[in-house]
């Protein structure tokens, strides 16, 4: 395969591929070699057309290429990449399953970008070895840096017999049969006791910090009494909804409103909200978005904010100043923003602008 510009040659077509979120002076490509490997290995499989699941794909190549009966994906960045390549490249739409939801029954080969948390791996095997027929593949791929050392356990417990595919670029394919051994799957949350709260939060397998309260929070959390209350609260970025619910708990706000662009974690900061304030369903709301792009509810008066501090694989703030300056076009003159981040991260610059 050769690489010309944003230009991808794989053995289904060349396609123009860009990342999604565009950032200027952006060099990276919206592809690498794992997806390379991945597209390499499934030509040689002939696949039958419309059989296929996509599994993970960050920007799209693998959708593009492939023309899958569907992707199965968290997040909501990688679903708007793929959109977007797709239209680029003159593909049809495809039909997009969130984590959330049972992956789709139809396909007879999955082809899997793996995932960073090991716990989601996990989930992920196990939800497709009980979809997926006795027999159906799985094409796994990833960057040898990023790869777990469990990553071909994983893939025999909760899938069934796998090949290592020989490593080259500096990636690794698994190629695994399915042994049907997945038909008592089930979503395994993990929790831990929150003090503010006087109560246990549980989060999905895919949710940052799901197991304890992580340092960011942490510092949110001892600073809470001092701000002042408001009508409407966002909590931005809210993986298991912590900083809204503490919010809400000291009565900070009457309204909350959690965002994400995590499937999962939104779903959890729902199931927390709910199960920790019955009869309080009208007090919150949920938004699974890019930020805050699209969002039409309720106009915060507050926004609480503990960014994601890493750009896939890379420790970045670029996705923090997005939600920065897509907080400050939702906020009234009078709101305010109150973000927790890692101090060699500077986003003075971005707030006082």
């Amino acid at each position: 395969m050769t690489i010309q510009g944003k230009q991808c040659q794989t053995p289904f077509g060349v396609f123009e591929l860009t990342r999604y979120p565009p950032r200027r002076h952006d060099r990276l490509r919206a592809w690498n070699s794992a997806d390379l490997l991945l597209l390499e290995a499934a030509a040689t499989l002939d696949l039958p057309a419309g059989r296929t699941l996509v599994v993970n794909d960050e920007h799209g190549v693998l959708t593009v290429a492939l023309q899958p009966l569907g992707l199965w994906t968290d997040s909501r960045l990688s679903a708007l990449a793929v959109e977007a390549n797709l239209e680029q490249n003159r593909r049809p739409p495809v039909i997009i399953t969130w984590s959330t939801a049972r992956p789709p029954s139809e396909a007879s080969c999955a082809v899997m970008r793996i995932p960073k948390q090991l716990a989601y791996f996990e989930y992920q095997l196990s939800a497709l070895a009980s979809a997926l027929p006795q027999g159906a593949t799985l094409l796994a791929a990833g960057m040898d840096k990023h790869l777990s050392p469990h990553t071909a356990t994983a893939l025999e417990r909760c899938f069934g017999p796998t090949e290592r595919h020989p490593g080259r670029r500096r990636a690794r394919v698994f190629q695994a049969r399915n042994a049907g051994g997945g038909a008592n799957h089930r979503t395994v949350k993990a929790s831990y006791a929150c003090e503010t709260l006087g109560a246990t939060l549980s989060a999905l397998p895919n949710v940052f910090s799901r197991d304890r309260l992580d340092v960011g929070s942490r510092l949110l959390l001892g600073n809470i009494d001092l701000l002042e209350p408001a009508e409407t609260l966002l909590d931005l970025a809210c993986g298991n909804g912590v900083l809204g619910l503490a919010a809400y708990h000291a009565g900070l706000a009457r309204r909350v409103t959690f965002c994400d662009e995590s499937a999962m974690a939104v779903q959890s900061a729902k199931d927390n909200a709910l199960r920790l304030y019955p009869g309080s369903e009208s007090d919150f709301s949920f938004f699974h978005g890019d930020g805050l792009l699209g969002f039409q509810g309720e106009r915060p008066r507050l926004i609480l904010c503990n960014p994601p501090f890493h750009s896939e694989h890379t420790v970045d703030d670029f996705v923090g100043r997005r939600l920065v300056a897509q907080g400050a076009r939702r906020l009234p003159g009078d709101g305010r923003f109150c973000l927790v981040a890692n101090r060699h991260l500077d986003y003075g610059h971005s707030l006082r602008r």
